[in-house]
C-alpha cells in the first residue's frame, strides 16, 4: 500500500509543481463511472479520480500553511490522504466523495503536525492555523480545547467559496439582491421575507417566489459542481 501511494504521489507532484494548475473536479456521474472502473481494476480511472481532486488537496493545505514552501509540503502530504481516500471510498453507499476525501486529506496533514510536535517540542501546535471574525488568531490547540470541529469548518469553507462564485454566475440582479438581503451575505444582516419585501418595495409573496427560484438555481450549481 505504501509503495503504491509513493508511486502515485511522485506522479502527482509533477502536476503540483506546474504552477498549481489542477484539472476541474469531475461531474458526479463521471466520478461514479471512474469508481466503477476502478473496482474492475482500471488503474487509469483511479489516477483520474486522484488527479481531478488535487484542487481539494490544495485548498485544504492552504488553510494550514504559513508560507508557499510549507504549502508545497502540505499539498504533498495531503495528496497521500487523497490517494488513501480514493482507495478506501465506497461509492455504492451514496456518500459524497469530496466530503470523505476532505477528512482523509486533513487527517493526513494533522497526523504530520502531530509527528512534528513529538519530535520538535510542540512547534506546530501553537502556531496560527485560522483567524476568527474579529481578527484573532486561533491555534490548533485552541480548536481542540474549544471542541472546534475542523472537518466541518473545512467543508463549510469550501462550500462558502463555491457559493460566492455561484452567486455571480447563475443569479440575475433581483435574485442576487434578495438572497444577499435575506441571508446576510457580504456583511449584510439577515432579514425576514417581510423586511426584504419592504426594503425592495415588492410583495412578500414575490420575495418568496424569487427566493425559491434563486435557491433552486444555486442547488443545481452545487449538484453539477
Amino acid at each position: 500500500m505504501l509503495s503504491e501511494i509513493l508511486k502515485n504521489l511522485l506522479f502527482f507532484v509533477l502536476h503540483i509543481n506546474n504552477g498549481y494548475v489542477f484539472p476541474k473536479p469531475l461531474p458526479k456521474d463521471e466520478e461514479t463511472r471512474c469508481f466503477e472502473k476502478m473496482a474492475d481494476g482500471d488503474k487509469s480511472a483511479r489516477n483520474r479520480l486522484i488527479e481531478h481532486n488535487l484542487r481539494l488537496v490544495a485548498h485544504i493545505a492552504k488553510k494550514y500553511s504559513q508560507s508557499s514552501a510549507q504549502q508545497d509540503e502540505l499539498i504533498s502530504i495531503g495528496t497521500i490522504g487523497l490517494i488513501k481516500a480514493v482507495s478506501s471510498f465506497d461509492y455504492t453507499k451514496g456518500a459524497k466523495f469530496a466530503t470523505y476525501a476532505s477528512r482523509c486529506i486533513e487527517n493526513e496533514i494533522l497526523m504530520n503536525f502531530r509527528a512534528l510536535r513529538k519530535s520538535a517540542g510542540d512547534i506546530y501546535i501553537n502556531e496560527p492555523v485560522e483567524t476568527d471574525k474579529d481578527g484573532n488568531t486561533m491555534t490548533l490547540i485552541d480548536m481542540i480545547d474549544d471542541g472546534f470541529d475542523i472537518h466541518e469548518q473545512v467543508e463549510l469553507n469550501i462550500r462558502s467559496e463555491q457559493l460566492y462564485k455561484f452567486l455571480g454566475e447563475c443569479l440575475d440582479e433581483r435574485e442576487l439582491d434578495i438572497i444577499i438581503y435575506r441571508y446576510g451575505l457580504y456583511s449584510e444582516s439577515p432579514h425576514t421575507q417581510s423586511e426584504t419585501a419592504k426594503k425592495l418595495k415588492i410583495s412578500r409573496s414575490y420575495v418568496s417566489r424569487i427566493e425559491k427560484k434563486a435557491l433552486a438555481k444555486l442547488k443545481e450549481m452545487y449538484n453539477n459542481s
